[in-house]
């Protein structure tokens, strides 16, 4: 996510009760691997929303579930696993505790101008959730981008909140990846 999606949404906020922390992750297996879960133990977040830039996205993407094999191309380092997978040992596939789909429904009927949609290809497992949205000007301003991403993160929020099992923590966690 460019310079300019990132600053709207920092300036639009979350609201007072959020603490919202924004952090450029590179798309490298290894750095993701030794700085998420650093994050983790660093802020014990309520929730975790990642962030990638998608050349052929068209709508801001909600992806329901988290693929963990199939890796074969090279990471900005031009490194791959040799497994293939991103967690070794891990699960083939972890599905979010958010329901992207209601997330969808609610932010599309607050009539924010900005088409979002739900994807079952890749994404988020526990209290992560991961979002694509498409470049800058294609066709969202870094204005609407950011406040669709506001959006959908207070209902991702707002979902937790009624959830049986409360999780309670202090802090927001935005972890952004380019």
């Amino acid at each position: 996510m460019d310079n300019s999606k990132r600053n709207e949404l920092k300036k639009l906020g979350l609201g007072k009760d959020v603490d919202l922390h924004v952090y450029e992750v590179p798309v490298e297996y290894q750095a993701v691997q030794s700085l998420v879960p650093s994050l983790w133990k660093q802020y014990h977040p309520q929730l975790v929303v990642h962030v990638g830039v998608s050349g052929m996205a068209t709508t801001v993407t909600l992806e329901k579930c988290g693929r963990n094999h199939g890796y074969k191309g090279l990471d900005n380092s031009r490194f791959c696993p040799h497994s293939h997978c991103c967690i070794e040992g891990g699960p083939d596939c972890i599905d979010s505790v958010i329901d992207m789909e209601s997330v969808c429904k609610r932010v599309t009927a607050s009539g924010l101008g900005v088409a979002v949609s739900v994807s079952k290809d890749a994404g988020s497992h526990g209290r992560s959730a991961f979002v694509h949205v498409p470049p800058i000007a294609k066709p969202y301003s870094g204005e609407d981008l950011g406040r669709a991403l506001q959006a959908i993160v207070q209902e991702m929020l707002d979902m937790l909140d009624q959830a049986k099992e409360k999780i309670h923590c202090q802090h927001w966690l935005w972890i952004e990846v380019r």
